[in-house]
């Protein structure tokens, strides 16, 4: 039994040594400080605490209690959010609940399609099916990368959607959140912005403020740019918040895993005193490596805006083999990318592009020197040819001098096994 166990920890300890020697460029990735690590090992972990606050369904609750409405309060703040759901379990779990608590079988919506950015749950493969909605794709502007403004007024005032979904998972540029808004209103629709890849730095002041532009409810998952555990959270406008909590709990949840919650927490505690030099980091980041694979000669979407003003970078690498043969060479050489569809791509079984995140790598202390340095070695790989064990050792060798958390209160070692349990 210990040799069947001892398996499943070999293969733990062999990832943790991958990230600690790896260039991790997954913009749907981040780590977590230790405290909030700490808090996820806890006792909270085996807990249940369905229901409400003061109103649970088990005895025992009463500190899960005081930890619930910490996170609430936190969240309220760091976002100025009317109210605040923190029950959801993921990005998924929270659009599956503001679409049902929003909309009923038969009404129509507005989203981005895939190809074009939008994240899957968006899509008429996903929630929109289970809800049996009408969906129409919001028009997109391949050459600016985001939602074309006038059409997409234009579109709402012709369509009548119950709701428009915005925010997606290739996501460049803040959405015209502001257009919408003022054809949402004249054809009675309402506005969710999916923030899970850019919440951090709307809790930074770095990217746009969708509740104040006119979002009525905001989606998000927990630990892309925002650096906390898997989880999601759900804000939203106090005229929404009785149809936006039923959905969640009992609609769409259980128990909501209440050790998240508690690293939540922490996590919003972060970002409230270092959120903005995080953020703005990112976006420096993020500017840096795609100029510098811009100069390397790598197609870099949007150079004629500044490639980005999120933490993603997207490049076109049809020239090299698309995007899967792009990303599993760079993987040889410890540079973790994804593959990505482009707006042009008809299937997902052969993206042009490569999708690539600065926040993980600046969340362990890398700036613009750094990124010009992994450019140097995307190039080597992708178009030099070179040995991808040569660029690896370079990679783990940079690696050395970035292994500790940033932007929090511990600042220990981001990649580390805990060993406390060890056989």
């Amino acid at each position: 039994m210990q040799e069947e166990i001892e398996g499943v920890m070999n293969a733990a300890r062999k990832h943790h040594e991958l990230f600690e020697n790896a260039l991790p460029l997954i913009a749907s990735e981040n780590i977590t400080s230790n405290t909030v690590r700490r808090l996820l090992a806890s006792d909270l972990s085996h807990r249940y605490a369905e229901g409400d606050i003061g109103n649970r369904f088990y005895q025992g609750c009463e500190y899960i209690d005081e930890i619930e409405k910490l996170t609430m309060r936190y969240a309220k703040e760091l976002f100025e959010a009317e109210h605040v759901n923190v029950k959801p379990t993921s990005g998924v779990n929270a659009n599956i609940a503001a679409l049902f608590a929003l909309t009923s079988p038969g009404d129509g919506i507005m989203a981005l399609s895939v190809s074009d950015g939008g994240h899957i749950s968006h899509s008429r493969f996903s929630v929109p099916s289970i809800r049996d909605l009408k969906l129409k794709n919001l028009p997109f502007d391949p050459k600016e990368m985001n939602i074309d403004p006038d059409r997409m007024e234009k579109e709402i005032k012709e369509n009548k959607p119950k709701l428009i979904l915005l925010g997606g998972s290739l996501f460049l540029f803040p959405h015209p959140i502001l257009g919408a808004r003022k054809a949402a209103d004249e054809v009675d629709a309402e506005i969710v912005y999916d923030a899970s890849h850019v919440l951090g730095l709307i809790a930074g002041k770095k990217f746009q403020d969708p509740l104040r532009e006119g979002a009525d409810v905001v989606t998000s998952s927990t630990h892309k740019t925002f650096p906390g555990p898997q989880g999601a959270i759900i804000l939203c406008r106090n005229n929404l918040r009785d149809e936006i909590d039923k959905a969640v709990f009992p609609g769409t949840v259980s128990n909501h895993h209440l050790h998240h919650v508690a690293g939540l927490a922490v996590t919003l505690v972060e970002m409230k005193h270092f959120g903005a030099e995080y953020a703005s980091q990112i976006l420096s980041n993020a500017k840096a490596l795609a100029q510098s694979l811009y100069e390397e000669n790598f197609d870099v979407l949007c150079e004629h805006k500044g490639f980005t003003e999120s933490h993603q970078i997207v490049v076109d690498v049809r020239g090299y083999g698309g995007g899967d043969a792009v990303a599993k060479k760079l993987e040889k050489a410890n540079i973790i990318t994804n593959k990505n569809m482009l707006p042009f791509d008809k299937t997902p079984e052969a993206p042009s592009g490569i999708r690539l995140g600065v926040q993980e790598l600046t969340r362990i202390g890398m700036k613009e020197s750094e990124m010009r340095e992994i450019a140097s070695f995307m190039k080597r790989v992708v178009m030099g040819e070179e040995d991808e064990n040569r660029v690896k050792e370079e990679v783990i060798e940079l690696r050395k001098g970035f292994q500790h958390v940033q932007y929090c209160f511990d600042g220990e070692d981001a990649y580390k096994f805990p060993e406390a349990f060890s056989f």
